[in-house]
């Protein structure tokens, strides 16, 4: 039996024109992007990348293009006789979620809207950034990050490889944090192009916000185990994942130690769908040897189904 790990984008992955080809393709991608809405269809295809870019908008135009590739490619090619699990980096998670049968595509269009709202008032009433720490292994970074303390809060906030770490807070600590790093040896420090301190304790009321949110809806056993972000652990709990999606917005990802269990439980396959390629690139850096295929256009979702049926 084939073992697959689908993986899938957060925020950040964004791009104007993404899904577009598989859209104008693909009935099943139409039909995704077209329940999506007038106003979201535009600023997908058509941007401008600054609206795109925003969390209100970024964060429901990524979920829907990963759901619509994720269609087509259910579509195309014979789940029989293959083992499923998924995981989604912060936003992703809701993708992955979906893909499991948690929900259907309107439940989880509406949470991840009303999680990107939250998410933006959040950073509006505690303004901050994230930098990413290249080079440096965790336990210095959160020492830094406990030093930087000193002038705000600042807190590793998105494990995603063994060197790359990202941090988040207010500006004050973020900028000593960056110093203190460079002084530690980072190889590079990078201020992220985003629009608030996402996963730090200063989103606090964004998850609060959810967890009433979340009582709205009824959920359903999904078909096949997640991976949360917050503990890196593979449920199908219902509840327990009604937890996790509340703890998620103000816990760290751990993107590394989620591929690693991953890889342990005999996962051979990976595959990215939605917008880029950034896991693809975080799978190689924490273990060499694996690869994704990767699904966001006509091309790259050829190429894959021609690797998976080898």
């Amino acid at each position: 039996m084939s073992k697959i790990a689908l993986m899938f984008p957060g925020q950040g992955s964004q791009s104007v024109g993404m899904g577009e080809e598989l859209y104008e393709k693909y009935q099943k991608a139409k039909e995704i992007i077209d329940l999506a809405g007038d106003e979201l269809k535009k600023i997908i295809f058509e941007g401008p990348q600054e609206d795109l870019t925003l969390t209100k908008y970024a964060q429901p135009a990524i979920f829907t293009v990963s759901i619509a590739a994720f269609e087509v490619f259910k579509e195309l090619y014979d789940f029989k006789n293959t083992e499923f699990v998924a995981a989604g980096h912060s936003l992703g998670e809701y993708s992955a979620l979906y893909t499991a049968g948690f929900f259907d595509f309107k439940d989880g269009l509406s949470l991840v809207k009303a999680r990107g709202e939250f998410i933006q008032k959040a950073s509006e009433a505690n303004p901050g950034s994230m930098a990413a720490i290249i080079g440096l292994d965790a336990p210095i970074v959160e020492d830094i990050c406990n030093q930087a303390s000193s002038v705000g809060v600042c807190e590793a906030v998105n494990f995603n490889s063994p060197c790359q770490i990202v941090i988040a807070g207010v500006s004050a600590a973020i900028n000593k944090a960056i110093e203190l790093a460079s002084a530690a040896g980072a190889a590079k420090t990078a201020v992220l192009n985003v629009s608030g301190p996402f996963h730090s304790s200063l989103m606090s009321s964004a998850s609060d916000s959810m967890a009433k949110e979340l009582e709205k809806y009824t959920f359903n056993i999904p078909k096949f185990g997640v991976f949360t972000n917050c503990d890196a652990s593979l449920t199908k709990d219902s509840s327990t994942i009604k937890e996790r999606l509340i703890k998620q917005i103000k816990s760290a990802v751990k993107w590394d130690e989620t591929i690693k269990n991953i890889i342990l439980l005999g996962f051979d396959k990976f595959i990215e769908i939605g917008s880029g390629k950034v896991l693809s690139g975080l799978l190689r850096r924490i273990d060499r040897s694996k690869k994704a295929l990767n699904i966001e256009d006509c091309a790259s979702l050829e190429k894959t189904l021609e690797g998976l049926n080898k």
